[in-house]
This record gives structure tokens, C-alpha cells and sequence, in this order.
């Protein structure tokens, strides 16, 4: 017999993106609140909605369950995953004992060019003609960009799960701070910070700059949890 083409190993290109888009639609309805937290929904109307089949729509939601955002069952529904204190603790636990390590590293393998390509991304935060799926997704990228130097592919899709975990309680709790006309100034004030302290290649002077960052975050967040709550 023949060796087996490398085709019948993978599947059509076509299948995969589709899979792909609807992970991107369902997640950015999530992080958004379209979908509100504990919501059930059809995964039937989901695929009519997104002009697709049923089979992609529940191969993206098993990747999403994997992110902690919703929760599927054997029937044709999920949930959304509900909000929680003991998650969003869990989330930044981790993060404090993965990304301070290394972005200590990070800040001695980034270039000036790296430098200058990632305080590319200072301006979007504060884009006041930019939506805020926008401006997340460049915030997401941001803080990768910053750790990738020092990561591994393991790392990396660590950091992608927790990233997407925490932006869901970010989004919330910043939610009623978006409108107030000084938050742009804000938010890419504290991203120049961080960047400020990578550029003195000084791990810890990096490590520091990254959990203080994250403390402010999860005490905002856990604020926002208790405002939904209220």
C-alpha cells in the first residue's frame, strides 16, 4: 500500500474557519453581555442565527467551555457560565503565578523595535472612535505581545484561556467606567506604565509593574461582580 496523503490527515479549511468565526461571534456576544451571565440558549437558534450548521456551532462551544464561558450539555442547549467570586479569584491566582515570571524575562529579550511596535497599541486604548470589542481585542493582544518573547506554546495557550476568562469580568466591571471621559486617558496611562517598566529591563521592576496592575483589576472586578449581583 501507499503512504497516505497528508490531506487525509486534516480537515477542509473551510470546516475550520467556520468553527472558528462562530467561536468569535459567540465569545464577543459573551464578553459583551449580549449573552448575559446563566442565560440558557439554543445552539439550533445560534446556527440560524450565524447561517450555519448545528455540528460547528457545538465543536465552538466545546472550545468555549474549555475558556470557562459557557456551559454545554448533551441536549441541543448551553448556558452561559455564571459569574463568580471563586472563578474570578481562581483566574488571577494563576495569572499571578505565571505572568509575573515572564514578563521578568520578557523585559530582557524585547528589542526597541518590539518596544515600538507595542506602544503601537497605547493609542487604540484611548480611540474614542474605536468600539470596545475593538479596543479589547487590541488590550488581549497587548498584554500577549508582552509575554511572548519569554513563553512557551504552552504558555501561550495558558495565557490565552485565563486572558479571555478574565476579559469577560473586565468588560463587566469596567463597563459603568467606559463612559466617564477620562477612562481613555486612564486606560492607556496604565498600559504605558507597564510598557515603561519593561523598557528599564529590570524583571523585577517589571514584575512589579505587572502585579500591581492585575491587583487594580480584580479589585474592580470583583466590584463589578457585586453591582450585577445587586
Amino acid at each position: 500500500m501507499g503512504e497516505p496523503t497528508t490531506a487525509s490527515f486534516v480537515r477542509p479549511v473551510q470546516s475550520v474557519s467556520v468553527v472558528d468565526s462562530v467561536i468569535k461571534e459567540v465569545r464577543r456576544a459573551i464578553l459583551s453581555g449580549s449573552l448575559r451571565p446563566g442565560q440558557p440558549f439554543s445552539l439550533r437558534e445560534i446556527a440560524e442565527q450565524l447561517g450555519v450548521s448545528f455540528i460547528p456551532v457545538r465543536e465552538a462551544l466545546h472550545h468555549l467551555e474549555g475558556q470557562g464561558l459557557v456551559i454545554t450539555s448533551r441536549g441541543k442547549s448551553a448556558t452561559v457560565a455564571p459569574l463568580s467570586h471563586a472563578d474570578l479569584r481562581a483566574v488571577y491566582r494563576l495569572r499571578r503565578q505565571i505572568e509575573p515570571e515572564l514578563i521578568g524575562r520578557a523585559s530582557l529579550l524585547l528589542t526597541d523595535a518590539d518596544h515600538t511596535r507595542l506602544a503601537g497599541y497605547l493609542p487604540v486604548f484611548a480611540d474614542a472612535a474605536l468600539g470596545m470589542d475593538e479596543i479589547y481585542e487590541a488590550h488581549h493582544e497587548f498584554h500577549l505581545e508582552l509575554l511572548r518573547p519569554a513563553a512557551t506554546p504552552w504558555d501561550l495557550r495558558t495565557l490565552e484561556m485565563l486572558g479571555r476568562a478574565a476579559e469577560r469580568y473586565i468588560r463587566l466591571s469596567f463597563g459603568g467606567l467606559d463612559a466617564d471621559p477620562d477612562e481613555p486617558h486612564r486606560r492607556e496611562q496604565a498600559h504605558s506604565v507597564l510598557l515603561e517598566a519593561v523598557r528599564r529591563r529590570d524583571p523585577g521592576a517589571a514584575a512589579h509593574a505587572l502585579l500591581e496592575h492585575l491587583d487594580t483589576n480584580e479589585r474592580i472586578a470583583q466590584r463589578g461582580i457585586d453591582a450585577v449581583a445587586d
